[in-house]
C-alpha cells in the first residue's frame, strides 16, 4: 500500500531541492563566480556542487549557513511558501525568552524579525492573547535591549499608542506578584523595574484622562460583547483604554510557564 504522506513529503523535498539549487545558481552567477569559486568557499568539490545545483543533492546544515553568510540573504529567500506572520512572531518570541511557546519548525526565520524591537512591535500589533502574554518573559529577559520611547512612537503612528505601556504595566505587576514567592523572582522584578518603570512613569504622565479605546480582542464584534468585556476589565486595561479579556493572572501564568520551560 502506498503511503500518501510519504510520497507527498518526498515530492516537497524534491521541490525544495530544486528551489535551493536555482537560487544558489542565481546568486553565484550574480557574483560572477564559477562553480569552482563557490565550491572552494564551501569546501566542496566542483562536481558535488554541480550535483546540488542540478537538484540532485543537498547542502549540509553547516554548508547552508555558509551560503547565507556568503550571499547575505535570509533563509526565506529559498522557499516559495508564503510566510505565516503569526507563527513567525511566535517563533521569534520563543527564541527571545518565551520558552513556553512552542517553536514551529515548519516556519523559516523571518529577516524582518531579527531584532527584539521589531518582534515586540509586531507582537503588539498582532494582538492575539497568546502572543501578547508571551511578551511578558520577553520584556523581562530583553529589557536592556529595548527602546520603549521609540516603540511607543512607532505604535502611536499606527493608532496603538497605549499597548506597550499596558503590557509593561501588566508585566511589572505580574513580576511583583511572583516576587513574593522566591528571591529569584524578586531579583528579576528589581532588574525589570529598573529598566521599564521609567518609561511607564513617562507614559502615565502623557496619558489622557480618557484615552481612545483600543479594541484588542478579535472576538469583540458587537457593542454588547464590548460592554461585557469592559465590565470585567482589569485595572490596567481600564487605565490604558485597552478592551480585552486578558487579566493580570494571564501574564503571571506566562511568566511561570516560560520559567518552567527554561
Amino acid at each position: 500500500m502506498v503511503d500518501i504522506q510519504a510520497v507527498k513529503w518526498l515530492n516537497n523535498l524534491d521541490k525544495s531541492r530544486l528551489k535551493i539549487a536555482a537560487k544558489v545558481r542565481e546568486l553565484r552567477r550574480h557574483r560572477k563566480w564559477t562553480q569552482a569559486d563557490l565550491a572552494e568557499r564551501l569546501h566542496l568539490s566542483q562536481s558535488r556542487l554541480s550535483e546540488i545545483e542540478r537538484g540532485a543533492g543537498s547542502f549540509t546544515a553547516e554548508q547552508f549557513l555558509v551560503v547565507l553568510k556568503l550571499f547575505n540573504v535570509a533563509p526565506s529567500q529559498f522557499t516559495d511558501q508564503p510566510p505565516d506572520a503569526n507563527l513567525a512572531i511566535q517563533n521569534a518570541l520563543a527564541r527571545l525568552g518565551a520558552l513556553h511557546v512552542q517553536e514551529s519548525i515548519d516556519v523559516l526565520p523571518s529577516d524582518a524579525l531579527e531584532d527584539v524591537h521589531d518582534v515586540v512591535r509586531e507582537a503588539l500589533l498582532d494582538g492575539s492573547p497568546r502572543i501578547i502574554t508571551a511578551l511578558a518573559p520577553v520584556l523581562v529577559r530583553n529589557a536592556k535591549r529595548l527602546n520603549p520611547p521609540k516603540l511607543h512612537a512607532e505604535l502611536a503612528s499606527l493608532g496603538r499608542a497605549q499597548r506597550l505601556a499596558w503590557v509593561i504595566d501588566n508585566t511589572l505587576d505580574a513580576l511583583a506578584h511572583l516576587s513574593r514567592n522566591t528571591r529569584e523572582w524578586a531579583k528579576l522584578y528589581r532588574h525589570a523595574e529598573l529598566r521599564l518603570q521609567l518609561f511607564l512613569d513617562i507614559a502615565n504622565a502623557l496619558l489622557d484622562h480618557r484615552p481612545p479605546l483600543d479594541i484588542l480582542d478579535a472576538t469583540i464584534r458587537s457593542k454588547r460583547t464590548l460592554e461585557e468585556i469592559q465590565r470585567g476589565a482589569s485595572k490596567a486595561s481600564r487605565h490604558w483604554g485597552i478592551a480585552t479579556s486578558l487579566q493580570l493572572e494571564d501574564f503571571v501564568q506566562a511568566l511561570e510557564a516560560a520559567r518552567a520551560a527554561h
